[in-house]
């Protein structure tokens, strides 16, 4: 029987700057064991765990789409002794990886829908997999309209900078970036983001809504989504700040019955309404 605990081991191929601070990093991994990256099938909105010996392991959602090859890639804030030794690190270097785990996006129900993708900061990282999922050649005429409300609190805090640029080029899709606080040379939109969603509207028809960001962000955009008409099973979220060990063994992810690890981490609004107010 293998060990769960194991991980496999990845080269970091690319570090990415993502933002001005330089305290986000995308870092792309290939997989020493062409073997292991069959293993590895994953759908937007799942995670892994990332480790680096002497240092430990953490969570980290996954950042890329299973549609752009070889590759999987992680975008990470430095705030801990894992992602402070990650951020060290250069192209060449082996750490560890398991996974993937969690339940993802349901995918299949998205299917005919009309998408909304509402972001705030660093969480947008699996909500960049799930949009260049849904806008690959070959799956793009499966959904309906695709709207993007991402935000950050300085233009140097957003990540994915060109290819947002790349997204609000696109006339199949409908991007709107905003910033808490402009600066000069800075000509987009400022505003906080639950006051964008109220802005832009979004219908909540034949629509299903995906919310990953900061706890306050949340808050304040969730009832905006049920003033637009959205109801609570149609609103999604991913409790990715309560990820663990990724398989239910250490009991820390649980909340009430639930395994934020293995239930979820994406939850609709209408299961957490049912959950114990701990997330």
């Amino acid at each position: 029987m293998e060990n769960p605990y194991l991980p496999k081991r990845v080269r970091i191929e690319k570090v990415i700057d993502e933002t001005a601070g330089k305290d986000i990093k995308s870092f792309v991994f290939s997989f020493v064991n062409p073997q292991d990256r069959q293993a590895f099938a994953y759908h937007p909105g799942q995670f892994a765990e990332i480790s680096i010996a002497g240092s430990g392991e953490i969570p980290i959602g996954i950042a890329s789409s299973p549609t752009e090859g070889d590759m999987v890639m992680f975008t990470v804030k430095r705030m801990g002794v894992v992602t402070r030794e990650l951020h060290n690190s250069s192209p060449g270097r082996i750490v560890g990886l398991r996974g993937p785990y969690g339940n993802g996006f349901p995918m299949e129900e998205l299917k005919g829908r009309n998408i909304v993708i509402v972001g705030g900061g660093f969480a947008f990282t699996t909500l960049r997999a799930l949009a260049v999922y849904l806008m690959g050649d070959e799956r793009r005429k499966d959904y309906g309209d695709i709207t993007v409300i991402y935000g950050a609190r300085t233009p140097g805090d957003l990540i994915y900078r060109q290819e947002l640029q790349a997204w609000a080029s696109r006339k199949d899709m409908n991007v709107h970036i905003t910033v808490d606080k402009g600066e000069p040379g800075w000509e987009g939109r400022e505003g906080f983001v639950p006051a964008v969603v109220k802005q832009v509207a979004p219908s909540a028809k034949d629509a299903i809504a995906l919310v990953c960001g900061p706890p306050i962000m949340i808050k304040f955009t969730i009832p905006i989504l049920f003033e637009l008409g959205f109801a609570a099973d149609k609103i999604l979220n991913s409790l990715e700040m309560r990820m663990k060990c990724g398989i239910g063994k250490c009991g820390r992810c649980n909340i009430g019955s639930k395994y934020v690890c293995k239930d979820g981490p994406v939850f609709t609004y209408a299961e957490l309404q049912n959950m114990p107010q701990e997330y």
